[in-house]
């Protein structure tokens, strides 16, 4: 392998590029850190890599930070999707455009998911994607569920805007709805793919926050789980898509279903600045090249700096400008090569709706739901924005838009007579019953249908809650190979070495679990 010394602060260069090739029979692998430190570059930020996931690999090397800074996009250029499919959302540190896909023609809609810890840039990302979809006549459908504060300018530039999980889960309900609705238009039409505005909109939903719909806990889990696979097993094709934003791609942060983790993962996984080397290594499983992996980034740019308890500054405040923005585009042609997002948004924050993000929406009305699916949409699409009470659907009968009622809830969370401490499962028409594992709920209730209030307490059921109260029941430490002997006798069905094993993972990347020697796990 060859090998070059630099050394940025002393040289008079703006950007370096080296070329590297291994004998035939041996793969490159590399450590960031090693790789920084036998170039004398003090930034890990000014050092790039990318590799053919073989032998050979392109070391860049720059004066100074590459991704410090982005303008903003162009409404008109970048925000328009093209005949591929693809917006730019940003850029690669050497400049080169960096796209999503929204669309594949001859295919149909398309999977996502955005994952990030707070602060990472995930809100913003989704405004300029969520701009991106109205500018392009895409159908947006979004629940923002942190109250709508996540992204308030959405609210009036996407077709349906809803704030809490019941709203999410008649969203998802009507999706699933329209994309069966649409499946049997297209047969009719003897077709087997979807194209965009032939005669259709593209329909996209957007779950933001969707940790508080799916994880251990929330109190409509199953059915959110269920729906958003049946989006993915059955929307591509008729083009109703589906993308999640969350803090972690945990599969118990994903409603406990690998299946699900699996199938938002084969569209465009954004990763922003993750907490954990586990979530990072979860979310790019299966996307990267064997030997490739993430080089981390900070919360900060610039050079690490030690300080020493003489040093006549010791106590200012860090140097360093956030990273929000910065991400791995893990769907991409290149999923190893950081990028950053464009800005969104005035510098200086701004008390109410920004009038920047408000721009890249532009005027005009977001593209609505086609006519022909409205029907099968039910009152709970007609009536997106009022205050509405759903009834349950009479037996045999299709959903009927129900009138507003002036100073009354919302919706109607429980069956209308129903105590309140009731189980989570109502009963009788539109009922969702209880099933164990990954099945679909007891029947498919339309979007009208009453929903089950949930106990807002974990079910127990899931292999973490299971994992950790074995644990906790016992007390002190266990191997595997013993949670897995313990987990028999708890009346929940079998878990696989290897399952058990995946969670046990998880729970210690996290800092849920603790590993006081190899092999063994306790409870903090």
């Amino acid at each position: 392998m060859s090998r070059t010394t630099v050394t940025p602060a002393a040289a008079d260069f703006d950007v370096v590029e080296i070329e590297v090739a291994v004998p035939q029979g041996r793969v490159i692998t590399y450590d960031h850190r090693l790789l920084c430190s036998a170039l004398g570059v003090t930034d890990p930020a000014c050092v790039a890599v990318e590799t053919d996931g073989l032998g050979s690999a392109l070391v860049t090397i720059y004066k100074r930070p590459p991704l410090a800074g982005l303008p903003e996009p162009d409404p008109l250029t970048d925000l328009v999707m093209d005949a591929d499919g693809y917006i730019t959302v940003g850029r690669y540190h050497d400049g080169e455009p960096a796209r999503m896909r929204l669309y594949e023609p001859g295919s149909g809609a398309q999977r996502a998911a955005i994952f990030g810890t707070t602060g990472a840039g995930k809100s913003r990302a989704l405004q300029l994607i969520l701009a991106a979809e109205k500018r392009s006549g895409i159908c947006t459908w979004l629940a923002d569920l942190k109250y709508g504060q996540s992204v308030p300018e959405a609210r009036g530039n996407v077709d349906w805007h809803v704030t809490t999980p019941e709203d999410a889960i008649r969203m998802l309900r009507a999706a699933v709805a329209v994309a069966l609705d649409r499946m049997q238009r297209y047969a009719a039409m003897g077709r087997s793919s979807f194209f965009a505005g032939r005669p259709d909109p593209l329909l996209t939903i957007r779950i933001d926050e969707a940790n508080r719909l799916l994880e251990d806990g929330a109190p409509y889990r199953q059915e959110a789980a269920y729906l958003i696979k049946e989006i993915g097993r059955t929307g591509r094709s008729v083009g109703v898509g589906v993308s999640l934003s969350a803090q972690a791609g945990h599969v118990e942060e994903l409603g406990g279903s690998d299946t699900l983790r699996g199938m938002l993962k084969e569209g465009d996984t954004v990763l922003l600045r993750w907490s954990s080397g586990m979530m990072a290594s979860l979310v790019s499983d299966g996307l990267l090249p064997d030997g490739v992996s993430l080089v981390p980034i900070p919360r900060l740019d610039g050079p690490p700096t030690l300080r020493s308890r003489f040093d006549a500054g010791r106590g200012a405040r860090p140097h360093g400008a956030s990273t929000a923005g910065m991400a791995y585009l893990l769907g991409s042609p290149r999923p190893s090569v950081l990028m950053r997002f464009f800005r969104v948004g005035s510098l200086i924050p701004v008390d109410g709706l920004d009038p920047a993000i408000l721009a890249l929406y532009g005027t005009g009305t977001p593209t609505p739901l086609e006519t022909a699916s409205h029907p099968v949409a039910g009152g709970a699409y007609a009536n997106r924005g009022g205050a509405i009470i759903l009834a349950p659907p009479r037996p045999g009968a299709a959903s009927a838009p129900q009138p507003p009622t002036p100073g009354g809830p919302a919706a109607a969370h429980a069956t209308p007579g129903t105590p309140p401490d009731v189980p989570e499962h109502t009963t009788g028409e539109g009922a969702v019953q209880p099933s164990a594992g990954e099945g679909p709920p007891g029947h498919l209730a339309g979007p009208d249908a009453p929903i089950a209030q949930g106990s807002g307490k974990p079910s127990g059921t899931t292999a973490t809650s299971r994992i950790k109260a074995v644990i906790a029941a016992a007390g002190g430490t266990f191997t595997k190979s013993e949670i897995v002997a313990a987990l028999k006798d708890d009346g929940g069905r079998p878990l696989s070495a290897s399952r058990v094993g995946a969670v046990l993972s998880e729970l210690t990347g996290e800092g849920t679990l603790i590993s006081p020697e190899r092999g063994r796990y306790k409870l903090p």
